[in-house]
């Protein structure tokens, strides 16, 4: 099974434009209870952690960059480059972002509440817990 798990998001347009809607509990598989950007951002690697229960979706709204995402055995990548297309990322999944252009601009809208306990930002930690849940 795949790591990489894309949403193709409804998008509606006309003359005047285009216009993408997300709807927790019809969209995606989670209510949202946090959303963030990321922007402005210098060519240093992003994310670099994984959370113990939180779920993501995330998506470039403008630009595009490079998402590796590892469950501990498997590690894929995928170029996000539209705004109506969403990756999905479950908990227990070590993500990076790379390769940002430079109008780049991600959206993330998260199921949980910022809670530092819930990250593992340790890599060799990370493969420690993901060993633990599979006994």
């Amino acid at each position: 099974m795949s790591l990489i798990r894309l949403l193709e998001l409804p998008i509606f347009g006309d003359g005047r434009g285009d216009l993408v809607s997300i709807e927790a509990g019809k969209h995606i598989p989670f209510d949202i209870k946090r959303v963030y950007c990321l922007f402005n951002l210098a060519d240093h690697p992003r994310g670099m952690h994984s959370h113990r229960q939180l779920q993501q979706l995330a998506f470039c709204v403008h630009g595009s960059c490079r998402f590796i995402l590892d469950d501990g055995t498997a590690r894929e990548e995928v170029v996000l480059s539209r705004p109506t297309q969403g990756l999905l990322i479950g908990n227990l999944i070590w993500r990076e972002m790379h390769d940002f252009s430079d109008d780049c601009v991600i959206m993330v809208l998260a199921s949980e509440h910022y809670d530092e306990s819930d990250y593992i930002r340790n890599y060799d930690v990370f493969l420690d817990v993901v060993r633990s849940e599979n006994k």
